[in-house]
């Protein structure tokens, strides 16, 4: 599994990948965090507000920081 972290870098990017990745360490899933600061590349994935959190590719959350309960359950196949 690909958790992919869209953003250039701002407080709220930097806490969502702080999240992202106590979120795969506490569900056990065999998963790695990919941080994404290329504008390009994140608008590629259709994302317009940042910070962005993908699963695999797809796009679960823009624009916010979800909260850690909330990208647990994005990781749960």
């Amino acid at each position: 599994m690909n958790v992919q972290v869209l953003g250039t870098g701002c407080a709220n990017c930097k806490k969502l990948a702080e999240l992202a990745e106590l979120a795969v360490k506490e569900t056990g899933v065999a998963a790695q965090v990919e941080k994404i600061t290329d504008l390009n590349v994140i608008v590629g994935f259709g994302v317009m507000r940042t910070p962005a959190l993908a699963v695999d590719g797809v796009v679960k959350v823009q624009g916010r920081v979800p909260k850690l309960e909330e990208i647990k359950a994005f990781l749960k196949v």
